[in-house]
């Protein structure tokens, strides 16, 4: 028999066809994979998440569910054009499809009605099964005011409250807010935005979004609130601070509304709701609290041993009850912040323990153009955290920040620990 022989081409041919299968079969395999993955985010996307809460803005609902049921969460503007019956000239209109891009509706003489008046407007703009929103709490707290309050008039609020029994929500709805005054002194308007909180607890904080240059917003915003039973809903409050939006510094608060829901029943519909704005409770410098910082020096290796341990008596956060307060740490040479730190932050108490240390490198030999600072703010979900106080430690300080300073200056390697009274931020 002849043998078998094989040519030199023929061998190198045969990697190269284990090459192209190669290829083919991982090429295969990426495609089954991605395809996989897009059917199982597919099928985990229709599935509903467990929110705490959704927001509903303008009345386009986003939550995955359908919330089209007999009973309305912003309601049905068809039914409610056929329900509704005639509404005089000066009653109180809100017309949703009248307002132009800015959210405004447009100015009208409307004549200013007695409180005897208000009780017939508010009837006639919700139908049947929405209650009278302006209670004689609310009367009173408009004719109370004192002199220097109506001289300074911050605006009013509308809002409407609902609660869900088949989905046990509890739903707010913020519909707008009139007379605001101007913030911006140049262009005599404000960018208005408004946050509100379910006291006491805190858990729940919400806010609406930034409308431009108007003094008459109208958000009509509404945030519905799962897991809150009925029975709770008296013993809770809603605080409502308006704002006005700043680009380059801290937004302006306009002022603030607080509403017990003691006496609200919920049980026979919506209840439209109309109160005053308040300037806000504007904390006293005597009573920011104390903070407890340990300090040690290390002249050999150059490094400031920052220890925050605990601070005492801090203030509440306006009528939202007890802050949720942490502190931030920063370090300046020669005015120059170098370093910055912050510790966690510790819910709803006014007697925080910290205890969290922080080693800091000096640029220098010694602490003469070196200062820390230390400011205490007020965690807020959502928007730009409120300065509780502060403190400032370093060679030009007084009282007991330059005291604790020059201590650790001429005693280093030494732990020393010192409370500290916080000052205005």
């Amino acid at each position: 028999m002849a043998p078998i022989t094989t040519s030199r081409e023929e061998f190198d041919e045969i990697p190269t066809v284990v090459g192209i299968f190669s290829a083919f079969g991982l090429v295969f395999t990426v495609s089954l994979f991605a395809w996989i993955c897009c059917q199982r985010k597919s099928s985990k996307s229709n599935k509903t998440p467990p929110y705490k809460f959704v927001h509903v803005l303008k009345g386009v609902d986003i939550y995955p569910e359908n919330l089209n049921s007999k009973k309305k969460f912003g309601g049905d503007e068809k039914n409610e054009v056929k329900n509704k019956p005639a509404v005089p000239k000066n009653s109180l209109h809100l017309d949703l499809e009248k307002r132009d891009l800015n959210g405004n509706f447009p100015k009208t003489n409307v004549k200013a009605c007695s409180p005897p008046d208000l009780d017939s407007v508010t009837h006639k703009v919700f139908p049947e099964g929405e209650k009278e929103a302006v209670s004689p709490d609310s009367l009173k707290s408009s004719t109370s005011l004192s002199s220097e309050e109506k001289q300074e008039k911050l605006g009013t609020l509308f809002f409407s409250l609902e609660y869900n029994f088949e989905k046990k929500a509890f739903v707010v709805n913020i519909k707008e807010a009139r007379g605001l005054p101007a913030m911006d002194e140049q262009s005599m308007t404000s960018d208005p935005y408004i946050k509100m909180t379910i006291l006491p607890e805190k858990k729940h904080k919400v806010k609406t979004r930034v409308l431009r240059k108007t003094l008459d917003p109208a958000f009509d915003e509404t945030f519905t609130f799962y897991g809150i039973p009925y029975t709770q809903i008296q013993e809770l409050a809603l605080h409502f601070t308006i704002l006005s939006f700043d680009r380059f510094s801290r937004d302006d608060i306009i002022g603030e509304v607080l509403m017990p829901l003691t006496g609200i029943e919920l049980s026979d519909g919506k209840m439209l709701m109309t109160r005053e704005i308040i300037k806000r409770n504007v904390r006293k410098s005597s009573g920011r609290g104390e903070l407890l910082i340990s300090l040690c020096y290390q002249s050999t290796t150059n490094t400031l041993t920052v220890v925050v341990l605990k601070a005492r008596h801090l203030p509440k956060s306006d009528v939202s009850g007890l802050s949720d307060p942490y502190v931030k740490v920063n370090l300046y040479h020669a005015k120059k912040r170098i370093s910055k730190k912050k510790t966690h932050v510790k819910k709803c108490t006014p007697n925080a323990v910290f205890n969290e240390l922080f080693v800091f490198d000096i640029p220098c030999e010694s602490l003469e153009e070196i200062s820390v600072e230390f400011l205490v703010l007020d965690s807020e979900r959502g928007s730009r955290n409120e300065v509780i106080g502060r403190l400032v430690l370093g060679a030009a300080a007084e009282g007991t920040g330059g005291e604790h300073w020059k201590e650790i200056s001429d005693f280093p390697r030494r732990q020393i620990a010192k409370w500290h009274i916080l000052c205005d931020g």
